[in-house]
């Protein structure tokens, strides 16, 4: 794969070698031979899976479950009814807004897969993991990927969604990256057989891109990144023009797109248009001022020259704004601001929770919620959003703050055929692996992967189980809304 931060020497060799069973685990050495490739020269802690010598005496050996570990999944006893746990969860949304998450979720079980994150993650807090550790999106699913612009205009493809981020196992988000493409597949009417080739697909390009990673040098894996050239390069003469398609319309999402679709002029005043329930713009000149103050305290989290360019801004006008699925019913708000030429700068503050993974994780080391985001994004991305940054709002809640369109797009899986399926798994699984050796240690995560596709059998196993598990739980909710007991909203 012509891709930035690709190794380009021979295929990896088997990664690791069985000793012994000890308490029900496996050890694994982690000296093996893998590539040609030299440590660099002068750089005595350089670790590829080639050369593990240097490496303190406890470390030489890890003691891991095995592979097939991953395929387990089978309800608790005492698994709570994911009901109770959405319903728990929306105490703190806007009551009025409830509605809308659960007419969404309602639509499928993939789209209840993707408005749960909090029952999925009470769900993986009970499988086995191999305790190694990686800055984890916390909510991913094949719909939080796509495309937006670098700081350098350069169109990328990465995970756009942080809400969850928290640092944790592994596994955690390959697990629901997985149990997503199968549940989606499955919803857009592909075979069992194909789901799960396309859930082999996408664990494949995991696992090798990890063995890849493994033999780079650090800044290597940190400036490695998916660019939109270079997934054109992957595809054949039909797909390349549907991304061309797609390339169009995420070029033309821009802040004067914004403006033209989401304003109007009343007077010489460019104002938010009013589309209730899903834009309700702020008619209160009291409340717009207290935004502005909030607005002042998110320019102090930005950089010293982007504190600059925004400072070449005002903002205008406000409205509160209904995104997503799982994140309806939080506070949102799209904010207009203006520059000399009333050039437009729209950005979105969104109000960032305690990450359902906390329930489950050692708390986060930020206190704001807000910073949370943004930091766990920074960290996970190859490139991040230049007016990305943090602030307190109304009643103390923690807001994160980015661009609401430049240039976004979101691959429409309801177009995709079966050949776009895997590319776009194989995608998404390379653009998760360079996110997680960002981070993590990805010698030993290389090295308990392997070079056989027996993590990839078991991760499609634990996906099919899970799916099976979250066509019940969307059963549960249809038949929560047709008893009474929950309100949903399927108009909007």
């Amino acid at each position: 794969m012509a891709v930035e931060g690709t190794a380009r020497n021979s295929e990896p060799k088997p990664a690791i070698e069985a000793l012994k069973v000890k308490d029900g685990m496996l050890i694994f050495e982690l000296k093996t031979q893998v590539g040609s490739r030299p440590a660099p020269q002068g750089n005595p802690t350089f670790r590829s899976l080639r050369d593990h010598t240097h490496l303190h005496p406890d470390e030489q050996y890890l003691g891991l479950h095995q592979r097939s570990f991953s395929a387990a999944w089978a309800p608790a006893p005492d698994r709570p009814n994911p009901i109770d746990l959405l319903e728990a969860q929306a105490q703190t949304r806007i009551s009025e807004l409830v509605p809308i998450r659960y007419g969404r979720m309602l639509a499928s079980p993939f789209a209840f897969l993707r408005g749960a994150a909090v029952v999925m993650a009470h769900d993986l807090a009970r499988t086995p993991t191999t305790g190694l550790t990686v800055q984890l999106c916390g909510d991913c699913h094949l719909a939080n990927f796509g495309i937006y612009a670098s700081p350098e205009r350069t169109l990328v493809f990465d995970i756009n969604d942080f809400d969850e981020t928290l640092p944790g196992p592994w596994e955690w988000d390959l697990k629901r990256l997985a149990a997503s493409f199968l549940v989606a597949a499955r919803s857009f009417d592909l075979s069992p057989t194909d789901a799960r080739a396309i859930v082999l697909r996408l664990v494949e390009s995991y696992r090798t891109q990890m063995q890849a990673f493994a033999q780079q040098t650090t800044l290597e894996v940190w400036y490695a990144r998916l660019s939109v050239e270079d997934i054109v390069a992957r595809l054949n003469d039909e797909q390349r023009k549907r991304v061309q398609e797609g390339i169009s319309k995420a070029q033309n999402r821009d802040h004067l797109q914004a403006l033209a679709k989401l304003t109007a002029l009343s007077g010489d005043v460019r104002r938010i248009v009013a589309d209730p329930p899903t834009i309700m713009p702020v008619e209160s000149e009291e409340l717009l001022q207290t935004l502005r103050a909030v607005v002042h305290g998110y320019r102090e989290t930005l950089q010293n020259d982007r504190r600059h360019l925004f400072d070449e801004y005002r903002l205008a006008d406000a409205a509160l704004k209904v995104v997503g699925v799982g994140s309806v019913g939080t506070y949102c708000y799209m904010a207009l601001l203006v520059g000399r030429d009333d050039d437009p700068l729209f950005l979105q503050l969104k109000q960032a929770e305690a990450s359902v993974l906390e329930g489950h994780l050692p708390r986060s080391k930020y206190h704001h919620h807000g910073r949370r985001v943004v930091a766990g994004q920074r960290l996970m991305q190859a490139t991040s959003d230049i007016f990305l940054g943090w602030t307190h709002g109304l009643s103390g809640r923690d807001y994160y703050v980015r661009q609401l369109r430049d240039a976004k797009y979101s691959v429409p899986l309801e177009r995709l055929r079966v050949i776009g399926w895997f590319s776009y798994a194989e995608f998404c699984g390379w653009t998760l692996a360079r996110a997680h050796a960002r981070s993590g240690d990805r010698v030993k995560l290389a090295a308990y992967m392997g070079a056989t596709p027996r993590l990839d059998e078991a991760i499609a196993d634990f996906a099919e189980a899970y799916a099976e598990q979250t066509v019940r739980d969307h059963a549960a909710l249809v038949a929560a809304v047709e008893s009474g007991r929950i309100k949903a909203q399927t108009d909007v």
